[in-house]
């Protein structure tokens, strides 16, 4: 099971990239419309929350672009990784890394200041890799290494 949450965090990130070269070049291939319905189901879709490349939406807002952007060095990572006696439990571990996307929403919530897709997106980076990183290391099992 973790190879192929490793794939697929490899592969999502590049069906996105794909979908919106594919639609910025104007091919009319019918699977980019699978690639956006899929997106529909995970994410907002706003336009204004979302990045553009030649006046085509992506498929996902820039907070989940930044999920998906790091989730495979996440997985690679864990694949990577020998286990320790002492590890973080995974929910502080998770929890750690979603404090700087936290921040971002609390301070666009409590209109201190508005937040950009970039900032979105790189706010966003730290918990999408270690999402993938927990994922991966809770399929893999007690293993010290993912087989």
């Amino acid at each position: 099971m973790s190879r192929v949450l490793i794939v697929a965090s490899l592969l999502w990130p590049l069906l996105i990239g794909a979908a919106v070269i594919a639609n910025v070049r104007s091919s009319n291939a019918r699977w980019t419309a699978i690639v956006y319905l899929a997106g529909s189901t995970i994410c907002h879709q706003r336009p204004e929350r979302s990045f553009h490349t030649a006046g085509v939406k992506w498929p996902v807002c820039g907070r989940c672009s930044g999920l998906y952007a790091a989730a495979p060095i996440g997985a690679l990572a864990a694949a990577g990784f020998r286990r320790r006696r002492r590890e973080w439990p995974a929910i502080a571990f998770v929890a750690a890394a979603a404090l700087p996307t936290a921040a971002t929403l609390a301070l666009e919530w409590l209109h201190v200041s508005p937040m950009s897709n970039l900032a979105r997106a790189l706010a966003s980076l730290p918990l999408g890799a270690a999402i993938a990183f927990t994922l991966v290391r809770t399929a893999a099992g007690p293993s010290k290494s993912i087989e």
